[in-house]
């Protein structure tokens, strides 16, 4: 009997261990898009990261933004919605000395907002292009 009790407090760990994979339906999700939305990100596109084994969230947003005051804008107003709204703080923040850039990692989801020319340099959307893409406007 104190087998199978051990067994089944294993499996419950086991599963508490596990982040919850997210949709695009989940409050976090929707949270950051209207974030992005209000601040005018552009050119918003999510890709859905999770039939991908090596990747590391479940999905990844990426959008432009004209100047470096609007990424700043962008990304701080994620951060206080996400956080008013879902409770949740980045798990890292980067590239916030230059702001050409900017990366928040929310774990399941990770958000890049950064400057056309550096979209184009970068290609994110190539490096993923086995991800699903959607368009957000």
């Amino acid at each position: 009997m104190a087998s199978s009790l051990t067994r089944r407090s294993d499996t419950l760990a086991d599963r508490a261990a596990v982040p919850k994979r997210i949709n695009r339906n989940s409050k976090l999700f929707k949270t950051i898009l209207s974030s992005i939305q209000e601040k005018k990100g552009e050119d918003i596109v999510s890709l859905d990261l999770r039939k991908i084994p090596e990747a590391v969230a479940d999905f990844f947003f990426i959008c432009e933004a004209r100047s470096l005051p609007q990424i700043r804008a962008i990304v701080d107003h994620i951060e206080d919605q996400v956080k008013l709204k879902c409770w949740e703080t980045p798990y890292r923040r980067e590239g916030n000395q230059k702001m050409h850039w900017v990366l928040m990692d929310y774990v399941t989801i990770v958000v890049h907002v950064m400057l056309p020319e550096n979209r184009t340099f970068y290609q994110l959307e190539e490096m993923w292009s086995d991800a699903e893409q959607m368009k957000h406007d």
